[in-house]
């Protein structure tokens, strides 16, 4: 699974030298896990199906999950705000990992990723058109360059509007859809966000596993929970990197995971990245590094206006 979905968050106060290097590593570590992860999964799939991958990782994350909703108890979870979009987020969260392992069954891996970096690009159209946020024209044009980079990155033609592809992109609008219902729910605590969406992708990889069922081999049972225990330290790293530093330090790093992408993609799969999907991918990163830095000035102008 892509990169997740990261908010905007403000310092009250300079950080140490120490601690944002620290945080520039682990976010590093923690888009590289991820990165290892959506690999992992791309070459599994070449055997087991969709079902399979997403109930044994769904499975492992649970098992590692388990302390910690002991810890916070039921209560948290019943204390949760706003259910009706909790169940709506985590239908966005099984919509988008499901797409992306479907479409990266077929596409090169770095082409997939693609598709997913566009999301913040996404988040910001739809919390404009739906959530009535305010969005000049600057971060409106970045997001009109930043659709054109997707469609590069498609190759447009009667062969590449093809089903992966498709899927790629709905997975990739699902996930900009998840990351905006992640913010409307920002009072949730991690663990139960986390189980949320871990228990959904459980039970619709349970609902199509039986379906051309593979029996995995012990090697491959362990690679498959090893997806889960990955996912779970890639978000860890994720997490706590934007404690250790701002996220104007740490976020732009998230966009090393094209890197990994084309790396793994060459080594383990022997995709060779074309010229339009690197182009596209240079417009997404450089529309969303732009549409970030926008919505920190923005904040940092509100700061002053509204002091706290």
């Amino acid at each position: 699974m892509a990169a997740p979905g990261i908010d905007c968050l403000r310092s009250p106060s300079p950080t140490p030298p120490s601690a944002a290097l620290a945080g520039i590593l682990l976010m590093l570590g923690g888009i590289l896990l991820f990165a290892l992860n959506d690999a992992m999964g791309k070459w599994l799939l070449a055997t087991y199906t969709v079902g399979q991958v997403l109930l044994i990782r769904s499975l492992a994350a649970l098992a590692v999950l388990t302390p910690f909703i002991w810890r916070e108890g039921l209560a948290s979870f019943r204390a949760a705000p706003r259910p009706g979009l909790q169940i709506l987020r985590v239908v966005f969260s099984t919509l988008e990992v499901a797409g992306f392992y479907w479409a990266v069954s077929y596409l090169p891996l770095a082409d997939v990723m693609t598709y997913y970096l566009a999301g913040p690009i996404y988040v910001t159209a739809i919390s404009a058109l739906f959530l009535r946020e305010h969005v000049g024209w600057r971060r409106w044009t970045a997001v009109l360059i930043g659709f054109a980079g997707v469609i590069v990155a498609m190759r447009p033609s009667a062969a590449t509007f093809s089903g992966p592809a498709l899927i790629a992109l709905a997975g990739s609008i699902s996930f900009s859809l998840l990351m905006v219902a992640t913010r409307q729910v920002r009072g949730t605590t991690d663990t139960v966000l986390v189980t949320g969406q871990t228990v959904a992708a459980l039970i619709f990889g349970a609902a199509l596993a039986p379906f051309h069922w593979v029996t995995p081999s012990w090697r491959d049972l362990l690679l498959l929970a090893l997806l889960g225990v990955v996912a779970m330290l890639a978000h860890v790293c994720v997490n706590r990197s934007l404690k250790l530093a701002p996220a104007s330090v740490v976020v732009p790093y998230q966009y090393s995971m094209i890197v990994w992408g084309i790396v793994f993609g060459f080594v383990v799969f022997g995709d060779v990245p074309d010229i339009a999907m690197l182009i596209g991918a240079a417009i997404i990163i450089g529309s969303g590094l732009y549409i970030f830095m926008r919505e920190q000035a923005a904040g940092r102008r509100a700061v002053i206006v509204d002091p706290p």
